[in-house]
């Protein structure tokens, strides 16, 4: 049964993903790839905090938080989109886009899943909390 939703998290990721990089694309036309950037970075604070809050509340079952996390995310972010276009950029011998796109997508990827881990378990623990003050 998780395969089915997985699978189902996995088509809703990719989609969201395809018109979510389309809309961007309609607002940006530069040579910075900022359409994949904002996917991944959102796709790090979201399973950053989709770890460290909803799977540690227990109100889903665990493979609803896989399909979340493996389905909707894991086909929702790309890492091989920002790969191609790192190498398009070097390619086209426009050198600096390529390090701060491949640098802003480290260091915003790692602080994205840094504040969402940060996010996710402040909200746990304050939600805890409040659990054995009632």
């Amino acid at each position: 049964m998780v395969y089915i939703f997985v699978g189902i998290a996995g088509i809703l990721g990719a989609l969201s993903r395809y018109y979510l990089g389309l809309s961007i694309g309609t607002l940006w036309h530069h040579d910075f790839p900022l359409a994949t950037l904002l996917i991944n970075l959102i796709g790090c604070f979201v399973l950053s905090w989709l770890t460290m809050y909803i799977s540690r509340l227990n109100i889903v079952p665990p493979y609803f938080v896989t399909a979340l996390g493996t389905g909707f995310v894991g086909s929702f972010t790309t890492f091989s989109t920002f790969s191609v276009e790192t190498v398009k950029l070097i390619h086209s011998s426009h050198w600096a886009i390529a390090l701060l796109y491949v640098l802003s997508s480290l260091w915003g990827g790692l602080f994205m899943s840094w504040l969402g881990f940060k996010i996710g378990d402040y909200f746990f623990k304050k939600r805890t909390q409040k659990q054995f003050i009632s």
